[in-house]
C-alpha cells in the first residue's frame, strides 16, 4: 500500500485545517497571555467544525514545486475571513462578545492563515519526503477508450501526484481522427502482446455501457493479465445533483440525483440551523411583538397566516408567516400569487413583506425541523402540482428542507408568477443541490441580509 492510500494519510488531510485552527487560537492566547477558559474552548469547538466545511479537506495532489503558494495563501486568507466574521457575528447576536478580548480575535484572525498556509506546505513537503524515502514507484496504467472521457481521466490523473498512477498508452478499436492525448492510441488487437511485455497493473475502461458485448471479449482478452480492471461509467449524459459512488449491501451503485446532505453533512447543517435559529428567535422576540401588533391593529384576522406547502421528499407541512393580507388561501387547490398594488395587501402587510419581516415566524420552521435556514423557497401545494407538470426537474428541489431564503433569492429570483421565471428559480435551485456547502450557507445569509435594504422587487 502506498504512503498516499493509508488511513492516516487520508485522517491527515481530513484534520489538517482544523487541528491547525484550534492550534492557532491557542497560540494567539498564548501570545496575547489570555487564559484558555470557557469562550474560548467553545469557541474553538465552532472554529473546528466550521474550518472542515469552509476549509474543506487540504488539497495535497499536486507536487510542491508546482503549486502556487502566493495564490493557496490568498485562497486561504479569504475563507479564513469569512469563518472570523461568521463565529464574531454569531457570538455578538448572542451577548457573549465581553467574555472575550478584541486583542486575542484579532491575532487569531491574523495568525490563522499564516498557520494553516505553513501547515499545508510541511505536511504537502513530509509526503512527498516519505514517498521518496520509500522508493514510490507510480503504477502504470492503460486506458481503453481514445475518448474524452478518456482524455478527462488521464488529465486527472497526471495533475493528481498523491495518485501514484501513470498512464502509459490508449487502446481503441478505430484510431481517432485526431490524437491530442500526447500518446498513441494503439489497436485492441495489439493489447494482449502489450500487457506481456509491459509493467501496466491497472486498465481504465471508458466506452460506453451500450458496447456490452464488446467490453465482455475485451474482459476477456486481459484474463491472461494479472492487472486491476476498472470500468468509468460515463454520466455525462444526465444531469448529475451529488453524483457519487458507494456500495448497497455490497453491490456498488452509481448515484445520480442524490440529497446533498448525505451523512454528518445533514447533521452539520441541522446543527448550523438549530443554533443560528435559536439566536435569532430569542434576538427577534421584541420586534415579533410589536409586528403582532401591528397585524392586530391593522385588520380584522389571525395574526399568523398558516398555509399547506411542500418540504422535504415533497411531504406536506405547514409554513408561518405574519398576515399581510385581508384575505388568505390555503393554497391546496388554487393559489394567487400577491401583485405589485395588490389590493388584497393590508399597508401594514406591504411594510412587513417589502422587508422581508413576514418570513420571521418561519423561525420556528426552522426550530421544528420541517424548514432549514437556506434551501429552495417552499411552494405551495396547488402551485407545485401545476408547475411540476411543466418544468423537468422540478421535483428534484425538494431533496433538501426548504429555506427561509435560498441560493435564487439572492439572484435576482424573488417572487415571479409565470413559467420563465419559475423555470429560473428551479435552475438556481438545483445548482444549489449541486454545489451545497456550509460555506455557501454562510455567503447566502449574508447576501440576504444585505439583499434586504437595498431589493426593491419585494412586495
Amino acid at each position: 500500500m502506498r504512503p498516499w492510500d493509508s488511513p492516516l494519510v487520508v485522517l491527515i488531510k481530513s484534520m489538517l485545517y482544523p487541528l491547525a485552527t484550534t492550534g492557532s487560537l491557542w497560540l494567539a492566547l498564548r501570545l496575547c497571555r489570555e487564559p484558555f477558559h470557557r469562550a474560548y474552548f467553545l469557541t474553538a469547538v465552532l472554529a473546528f467544525i466550521a474550518a472542515a466545511d469552509v476549509l474543506s479537506v487540504a488539497p495535497l495532489q499536486e507536487s510542491s514545486a508546482r503549486r502556487n503558494w502566493p495564490h493557496d495563501l490568498i485562497v486561504i486568507a479569504r475563507r479564513w475571513l469569512l469563518v472570523v466574521a461568521f463565529l464574531w457575528a454569531l457570538i455578538t447576536v448572542s451577548g457573549l462578545q465581553s467574555n472575550f478580548q478584541r486583542r486575542v480575535w484579532l491575532a487569531w484572525a491574523l495568525v490563522t492563515p499564516f498557520v494553516l498556509w505553513l501547515s499545508r506546505i510541511a505536511v504537502q513537503r513530509a509526503f512527498e519526503l516519505a514517498a521518496a524515502a520509500n522508493r514510490v514507484r507510480p503504477h502504470e496504467a492503460i486506458i481503453i477508450g481514445c475518448n474524452e472521457l478518456g482524455r478527462l481521466l488521464e488529465r486527472k490523473l497526471h495533475e493528481d501526484a498523491s495518485s501514484g498512477i501513470r498512464v502509459i498508452a490508449y487502446f481503441d478499436d478505430e484510431r481517432p481522427d485526431r490524437d491530442d492525448t500526447g500518446m498513441q492510441c494503439r489497436q485492441i488487437s495489439e493489447l494482449r502482446r502489450f500487457m506481456r511485455s509491459h509493467d501496466a497493473r491497472i486498465v481504465y475502461i471508458t466506452w460506453p455501457m451500450a458496447r456490452e458485448q464488446r467490453i465482455l471479449q475485451l474482459l476477456e482478452i486481459l484474463q491472461d493479465s494479472t492487472a486491476s480492471i476498472y470500468f468509468v461509467p460515463d454520466v455525462s449524459i444526465v444531469d448529475i445533483i451529488q453524483g457519487r459512488l458507494a456500495l448497497v449491501s455490497g453491490i456498488p451503485v452509481v448515484g445520480v440525483c442524490e440529497s446533498p446532505l448525505y451523512g454528518l453533512r445533514g447533521l452539520q447543517k441541522r446543527i448550523f440551523d438549530v443554533v443560528v435559529s435559536s439566536v435569532l428567535s430569542v434576538m427577534a422576540l421584541p420586534l415579533c411583538a410589536m409586528i403582532a401588533l401591528g397585524v392586530w391593529l391593522s385588520s380584522p384576522g389571525p395574526v399568523l397566516f398558516k398555509q399547506r406547502r411542500y418540504g422535504l421528499d415533497g411531504r406536506e407541512f405547514t409554513v408561518y408567516k405574519f398576515r399581510s393580507m385581508r384575505v388568505t388561501e390555503d393554497g391546496s387547490s388554487s393559489f394567487t400569487a400577491a401583485r405589485r398594488g395588490d389590493s388584497r395587501v393590508t399597508a401594514f402587510g406591504a411594510f412587513i413583506r417589502r422587508t422581508s419581516a413576514d418570513e420571521l415566524p418561519q423561525l420556528l420552521n426552522v426550530l421544528t425541523g420541517s424548514m432549514s435556514l437556506v434551501g429552495p423557497r417552499p411552494h405551495v401545494v396547488a402551485m407545485n402540482e401545476s408547475y411540476r407538470r411543466l418544468i423537468s426537474g422540478y421535483m428534484r428541489r425538494h431533496k433538501v428542507r426548504p429555506g427561509i431564503t435560498g441560493w435564487a433569492q439572492v439572484n435576482g429570483s424573488r417572487g415571479g408568477n409565470n413559467l420563465e421565471d419559475m423555470k429560473r428559480r428551479v435552475e438556481l435551485d438545483l445548482e444549489y443541490l449541486k454545489h451545497w456547502s456550509l460555506q455557501l450557507d454562510v455567503v447566502i445569509l449574508l447576501r440576504t441580509i444585505a439583499l434586504i435594504w437595498s431589493d426593491r422587487r419585494a412586495y
